[in-house]
């Protein structure tokens, strides 16, 4: 069976690391995406790389850190095929890039979240199996179109959600679903007010901070009450004032109060997910935990924190996490992270595009995440206002 060739569309840090013409100042300094790719293709399980950005000026430099990052600390090839052209400026280039493809190869789309919908039909039209970062689009009507176009193709969309890998959510996931209904389940999620700099080309124009980060837990838990409960409505809040004072127009913060109801009993569960980008410089890159209190049970994860801590004279505190994405090498000097969960949402996805594979998060599972992520931004605009779902998610 022929390999699939995989495009990757946008070429930022969770792509490359490469940020702002220089390495990320996060913990995915050497990215997650472009060196899971690379690892594979080196291990014989996909075909040839190809990368679309809009600013070919940058592919030089950015090529430059990627050999030093990734190619000098695992011996691994960094080469990939490029568009536009350096020096070239050209926004349309994926387009381009996209035209190399044939039928059955794989497009990955890491982009701000306003072109996902255009980019994901445009490439599912084509034949070609698509992989979108959270949250996959932002509204229903979107969404039902790449569904609808998904079963016409009889291509794979999928939305790329590493939670759904990381296993100790996994395991939380089967025991919510044993301990009855819930009744309360509470997330949070934040990152350094640097990130806002990474992001200040399209933080509050393209999206907004509850697409960025809430998507992560509002995902977890429409998966883990996957056929018991469905939400019916939305109430959102933000706080402002971190952001603008960097001239950025966008919320620090966003909180959703979902209100859920149970399929079989009709019992009422409440469900409240903040996310921020407003946060202080920390031991971790970003706070993630959860809670869910059901009827026979309670379940904690706190992702930030798993009894790992190191303390250096260079970094000072922090309490890594190599489940995710581990960058130190074997004792070899190779690339040692094919187990995190980082890496396996990636190669899944691959893995079921050349047939077969574990459940993924497809465009039919999750249009409640993009159900209650567009409601929020629907209160939100509408001064907090309760916004209703139907039956099916409506709004």
């Amino acid at each position: 069976m022929k390999l699939p060739n995989v495009l990757v569309l946008g070429t930022g840090e969770y792509v490359t690391g490469f940020v702002n013409g220089a390495e990320s100042s996060s913990d995915k300094g050497a990215g997650v995406v472009g060196l899971t790719l690379f690892d594979l293709r080196q291990r014989g399980l996909i075909g040839d790389l190809l990368f679309a950005g809009t600013n070919g000026e940058k592919f030089p430099a950015m090529r430059a850190h990627l050999q030093r990052v990734i190619g000098d600390r695992y011996q691994m090839d960094v080469s990939f095929q490029s568009f536009p052209n350096d020096g070239e400026h050209d926004p349309e280039a994926w387009k381009t890039a996209m035209a190399e493809l044939s039928p059955g190869d794989a497009v990955l789309v890491f982009t701000p979240d306003d072109l996902h919908f255009e980019m994901a039909e445009a490439a599912a039209q084509r034949g070609l199996h698509v992989l979108v970062a959270k949250p996959i689009v932002k509204t229903l009507v979107e969404h039902d179109a790449l569904i609808e176009i998904a079963e016409e193709q009889e291509v794979l969309i999928a939305m790329e959600v590493h939670k759904r890998w990381d296993p100790i959510y996994a395991d939380a996931r089967q025991r919510i679903r044993d301990l009855g209904d819930f009744s309360y389940f509470q997330s949070y999620m934040s990152q350094p007010k640097s990130q806002l700099e990474s992001f200040r080309r399209w933080a509050g124009k393209s999206s907004d901070v509850s697409y960025y980060l809430n998507a992560h837990h509002i995902d977890f838990h429409v998966w883990a009450m996957e056929r018991v409960a469905r939400p019916v409505s939305v109430v959102a809040s933000a706080s402002n004032g971190v952001a603008q004072g960097m001239g950025i127009e966008t919320e620090d913060s966003i909180t959703l109060m979902v209100d859920w109801e149970h399929f079989d009993s009709g019992n009422r569960g409440t469900a409240v997910y903040t996310s921020a980008w407003s946060a202080p410089k920390a031991e971790v890159h970003s706070q993630q935990r959860f809670s869910s209190l059901s009827h026979h049970g309670e379940v904690r994860v706190d992702q930030a924190h798993r009894g790992y801590e190191v303390a250096t004279d260079d970094a000072g505190y922090s309490t890594p996490n190599p489940l995710f994405m581990r960058y130190l090498p074997d004792g070899q000097g190779g690339f040692a992270g094919q187990g995190a969960y980082g890496y396996v949402s990636i190669a899944t996805f691959l893995e079921a595009v050349k047939g077969g594979g574990p459940e993924l998060a497809t465009v039919q599972q999750t249009r409640e995440v993009t159900a209650i992520l567009e409601a929020g931004r629907k209160s939100l605009d509408g001064g907090g206002r309760r916004v209703d779902l139907g039956i099916r998610g409506e709004i």
